[in-house]
């Protein structure tokens, strides 16, 4: 699990409320028509821009890569792609048949290695998968930044209407107050909403698929030198431009078994 994220979104939440405790109670925030528009109105531009189903799965895409740490470390796969070289160079590409890997990504291209398709499909598939998965990442990050957009403009217009009610009660001066803060609450909600939740999931949606693209690149360049035959160490050697310099394999890590 991504704990950090999760972290992230309770403390910031968290510390929103703690503020609004100091002087007051949580009920002097809480106005259901106000909340009802921001919410209401999101959604709905929400769905002028984007199709349902479209909303749906980058909510789901959302939630199971934002809080959840899934991607392999770009040092763990390399180790095990070198294994995979070493065991092409003793006993040929059907030597990978019986290996089975986590990384969904990996297990695909073993698997296309091992039907016997030629390099050139192998890597134009490969590299169409990459394409669709890149895809997928930056639709569900413009629906979270359309949100982060949406919801202020939402709050705003809330408040527009509240005030616009606001001024029909002048003739009651000991009204004007309260009608004020309610008015203003709308633009809260929406900036809550867009700056706690929306955008930073939008940020960390495009993280992750930077991360993802950057191992599924890793992958399809050592199938690539494993089907050209290429020594392990070299492979690894190659591999480890994808890695921070202080993170590298060790030499140990790049020998041949």
């Amino acid at each position: 699990m991504d704990i950090l994220t999760l972290v992230g979104l309770v403390a910031g939440i968290a510390i929103v409320i703690i503020a609004m405790l100091a002087n007051a109670s949580v009920l002097t925030f809480l106005n259901l028509p106000g909340l009802a528009i921001v919410l209401g109105g999101t959604f709905a531009v929400t769905l002028v821009r984007f199709r349902l189903s479209t909303v749906t799965t980058s909510v789901k895409l959302a939630m199971r890569t934002a809080f959840t740490d899934r991607l392999d470390r770009p040092n763990d796969l390399i180790r095990e792609v070198g294994e995979l070289a070493r065991v092409v160079r003793k006993d040929g590409i059907l030597g990978l048949e019986s290996h089975e890997t986590e990384n969904p990504f990996l297990q695909k291209a073993i698997n296309l290695c091992v039907d016997g398709h030629p390099p050139e499909m192998v890597e134009e598939t490969l590299a169409q998968d990459i394409q669709q998965t890149g895809e997928r990442y930056e639709v569900a990050e413009r629906v979270f930044r359309g949100i982060g957009d949406s919801a202020p403009a939402i709050g705003m217009l809330g408040t527009l209407v509240g005030l616009v009610q606001m001024l029909n009660t002048l003739d009651d001066p000991a009204s004007i107050g309260p009608a004020m803060a309610i008015a203003l609450l709308t633009t809260l909600y929406g900036a809550f909403i867009a700056q706690l939740i929306a955008i930073p999931l939008a940020d960390k949606l495009q993280l992750k698929a930077e991360d993802e693209r950057r191992n599924q690149l890793l992958i399809v360049t050592s199938i690539q030198n494993i089907l050209r035959g290429q020594n392990p160490r070299v492979i690894t050697e190659i591999l480890s431009s994808f890695v921070h310099p202080g993170q590298q394999p060790s030499a140990e890590a790049s020998q041949e078994a």
